[in-house]
């Protein structure tokens, strides 16, 4: 019998699939847009920001990506300080002004500082441009007598009224933000004391102080039978559902308030905040004080005011420069002057008994 040799198979090819699982899935590098979207939750979670700044470093962040995604750079590592200068040279072309061309650009850097930090990039595109300096605009204030004719402006035979005038007191009176009034809740209101705590830029804690006035208006407000029931039993500032005020709802109260009283110019929540600061310092409050008061970080920022705040010095030079004659109507602005500060006098109190570090009680 014939033995048949069989020819061995050419062994085939094999896939080792066990070893192609065994290597590691590089992940894909994230765009730049994936990665602006990281660093605002980090700047929501981590870093404390307050939903307005969340909103102005969205839009400005938004508006870069755009810029560079025309330009086709997708990527972090890919933009250039001639990338930047490209951005500031289009927002230029849009006619918009150096200061807001310069917050957007610092939220760029911010962005390329905390991509260094983590190591995406290498080197911060921003490094070598430099901006030119913009001449910072003296904050605009109202003056005592129409601050009065303002608050005073609210119809108090209706309850919206009377809420109306309870937080534009409190607002004028404390010097506080927008978004620090419409947040304030009652364990941080103390109206024996005078004073309250709100929570500031990067949820950073303070004691405000709260005028007679202010207190009576809150007073009155709180205890209102037609006040709404709240739907968040510690807000305060309520609408007409029972809801917390917004930012911009405080806005369309002062805009009514400003129609009612009669005054030609257009005012906004922060202008009382500026009125608060320089009628404080017109009333004779020192610098530091005020400082701790509007809560900012460095007094360089409060300095501002004393440019602004030249009644007080007139009046003295008048007074006691001995080759300096007051004019001839000297006695009825001195008077209307003392009569139109009486709140800033107030807040000034107030503010001596911040300095004691009252202690409020937050149940």
């Amino acid at each position: 019998m014939k033995r048949t040799t069989r020819t061995p198979a050419t062994p085939r090819a094999r896939t080792d699939d066990s070893s192609a699982r065994s290597q590691p899935q590089v992940p894909a590098a994230r765009t730049l847009a994936e990665h602006v979207a990281l660093y605002l939750t980090e700047l929501s979670a981590a870093r404390g920001a307050s939903l307005h700044t969340l909103r102005a470093y969205a839009k400005d962040l938004a508006e870069f990506v755009e810029h560079a995604t025309a330009l086709e750079i997708t990527a972090p590592a890919l933009v250039t300080t001639r990338t930047l200068r490209g951005f500031l040279f289009a927002l230029d072309e849009r006619g918009l002004a150096r200061s807001s061309a310069r917050r957007k650009l610092s939220a760029v850097r911010s962005l390329f500082s905390h991509l260094l930090e983590r190591g995406v990039i290498h080197q911060h595109p921003g490094k070598a441009l430099r901006s030119g300096k913009v001449a910072r605009a003296l904050p605009v204030a109202v003056s005592a007598n129409e601050l009065d004719l303002l608050l005073t402006s609210c119809d108090l035979s209706k309850p919206l009224g009377r809420r109306d005038r309870a937080l534009l007191e409190f607002v004028y009176s404390s010097g506080t933000r927008a978004a620090e009034a419409v947040s304030l809740d009652r364990r941080d209101l103390d109206l024996a004391s005078g004073v309250a705590r709100v929570r500031g830029k990067g949820r950073k804690e303070r004691l405000v102080g709260i005028g007679s006035r202010a207190r009576t208006a809150l007073e009155a407000y709180l205890s209102d039978p037609a006040r709404p029931t709240p739907k968040d039993d510690q807000a305060i500032f309520l609408n007409a559902r029972g809801g917390r005020l917004t930012t911009r709802a405080l806005g369309l109260i002062l805009d009514r308030a400003t129609l009612h009283s009669g005054l030609p110019k257009k005012l906004h929540p922060h202008l009382l905040r500026h009125s608060f600061a320089t009628h404080l310092l017109d009333a004779g409050a020192d610098l530091k004080s005020v400082q701790d008061l509007l809560g900012h970080a460095h007094i360089t920022t409060t300095q501002i005011y004393t440019h602004v705040s030249i009644e007080r010095l007139h009046q003295v030079h008048a007074q006691s420069h001995p080759r300096s004659a007051p004019p001839a109507s000297s006695d009825s602005q001195l008077s209307k002057f003392q009569a139109g500060t009486e709140r800033a006098a107030e807040a000034s109190a107030a503010s001596t008994r911040c300095k004691r570090r009252l202690v409020i009680p937050r149940g």
